[in-house]
């Protein structure tokens, strides 16, 4: 009988490995472990203001070919070292993209990027490709947009973001509870702050859910809390808001929440005017805020790759400009570089005098 009333705009169920066999073909290494729990040890002391270091998300708006992509991590491991004694930095890794109606939705859900949707292959590929990034060392940052994606790969994740369209979604907000990473979620596409900010109370609480254990069973999962909440300015409404007035009432409005002033400045999207070559100034003035007393903005989120700018993807994919996005347009290397450098020289000096409250 169920056959008359269920599943009627479905047309097929195929075969997906467990979180527990892609973990078995791509097994978590010493050097990778060590390189997240590193990261997430930085991060948290960020947090907490054991850490007068700024952390910055910085890579690709999403990851479509991991040997650019790999290039891309062996040249920001050589700068995160140079940079480290003022930012953590953390590579942006992103492989699920939420679509306004249609598009390409990343590299999990179609790595050939031609329609085929061998998310199989997708989820394989992408924890390859984040083990291969641990391994240098390097701490990996992610948007979590599918639930059941984090029993696969959150093992490799130092760091993750809820968007702007899934801050207010209850699933969204669940998992969050549940994620071993600190959490960012980022204000509403109209700039309000209150889905972000309900999200992160939201998080901080235990909750039950259902979902996937490793096995890829069906389960009840049951979680904590997530005590490293905290809330990503991202601009919106058709205006930035990473000024010092923004950033102000921001401030109030997580104290009237009773939360910790953690601000991160998402330094593309409305905040650039959807224009990556500003980037680099919303950097620069939110250093300047920090360089002269601010207390409460403790990382930054940049959309860089090797090449400037974006690309569609072409029908015969060998056309495709190697390292360059083929999502949000983003800022080239070289200007990845100078503003990472440039930030660096300004916060050295300024971090010693930064204290644990709020402004």
């Amino acid at each position: 009988m169920t056959a008359r009333t269920e599943n009627l705009n479905v047309v097929g169920f195929d075969h997906m490995p467990s979180p527990a066999e892609i973990k078995e073909r791509v097994p978590l290494t010493e050097r990778a472990a060590e390189a997240v729990l590193a990261g997430r040890r930085s991060l948290m002391d960020i947090l907490n203001r054991k850490d007068p270091r700024v952390f910055v998300i910085v890579g690709p708006c999403s990851i479509h070919d991991p040997e650019a992509g790999l290039d891309y991590a062996r040249r920001l491991k050589r700068l995160a070292d140079d940079v480290r004694e003022s930012i953590q930095v953390v590579m942006r890794v992103y492989f699920e993209k939420p679509r306004t109606s249609t598009g390409w939705k990343g590299f999990i859900n179609d790595p050939r990027m031609d329609d085929s949707f061998h998310i199989e292959e997708g989820m394989e590929r992408g924890r390859r490709f984040l083990r291969d990034v641990a391994e240098l060392g390097l701490p990996a940052a992610t948007e979590a947009l599918d639930p059941i994606a984090p029993q696969y790969y959150g093992d490799l994740i130092s760091w993750t973001a809820i968007g702007a369209r899934t801050a207010e979604s209850q699933t969204h907000r669940e998992m969050a509870s549940g994620l071993s990473t600190p959490v960012g979620f980022k204000n509403g596409t109209d700039g309000a702050l209150d889905a972000a900010i309900n999200g992160i109370l939201s998080a901080s609480h235990p909750h039950s859910f259902l979902g996937l254990n490793e096995k890829g069973e069906a389960a009840i999962i049951r979680t904590g809390g997530n005590a490293y909440s905290h809330l990503v300015l991202r601009g919106g409404g058709g205006r930035p808001n990473y000024d010092t007035v923004s950033i102000a009432l921001a401030e109030q409005a997580l104290t009237k929440a009773k939360l910790p002033c953690n601000v991160v400045v998402d330094c593309s999207h409305a905040n650039s005017w959807k224009k990556p070559e500003l980037q680099p100034l919303v950097m620069r003035d939110v250093v300047h805020q920090i360089r002269d007393g601010n207390r409460s903005v403790v990382g930054l989120m940049v959309e860089s790759f090797l090449e400037a700018g974006n690309q569609p993807i072409p029908a015969d994919l060998s056309k495709l400009r190697y390292g360059c996005s083929v999502t949000d347009a983003c800022v080239d290397w070289a200007t990845t570089e100078e503003a990472l450098r440039g930030a660096h020289k300004v916060l050295r000096e300024a971090l010693s005098s930064r204290r644990t409250d709020c402004r």
